[in-house]
């Protein structure tokens, strides 16, 4: 179960000592107001990895990737254009860097 601040919101691990905290950093995972995985999900990623920061981190991007590829699409219109795809395969990159 997340902890939670004074005015109910959860609170995340930012401490890059720790190793959820570091896992964030290598993933930028590091805004509190919106993060993309809460706590218990890095753990679970750090626990499948066996505790190593650097294959957790790397299983949350290609999960990043996934996603960004299932949400995002290739679109363009006359003033706006996403690449899902490009984002997509950047997240890998940096994934298999890890």
């Amino acid at each position: 179960m997340p902890i939670v601040s004074g005015d109910g919101q959860p609170t995340i691990e930012l401490n890059p000592s720790t190793p959820i905290g570091m896992v964030r950093l290598l993933i930028t995972d590091v805004n509190p107001e919106a993060p993309i995985f809460d706590d218990v999900q890095i753990s679970a990623f750090l626990t499948a990895e066996n505790g190593i920061v650097k294959l957790a981190a790397a299983s949350l991007l290609d999960v990043m990737a996934r996603s960004e590829t299932l949400i995002s699409k290739k679109i363009t219109t006359q003033d706006l254009s996403t690449d899902g795809p490009a984002v997509a395969k950047e997240l890998r990159e940096s994934a298999n860097q890890l």
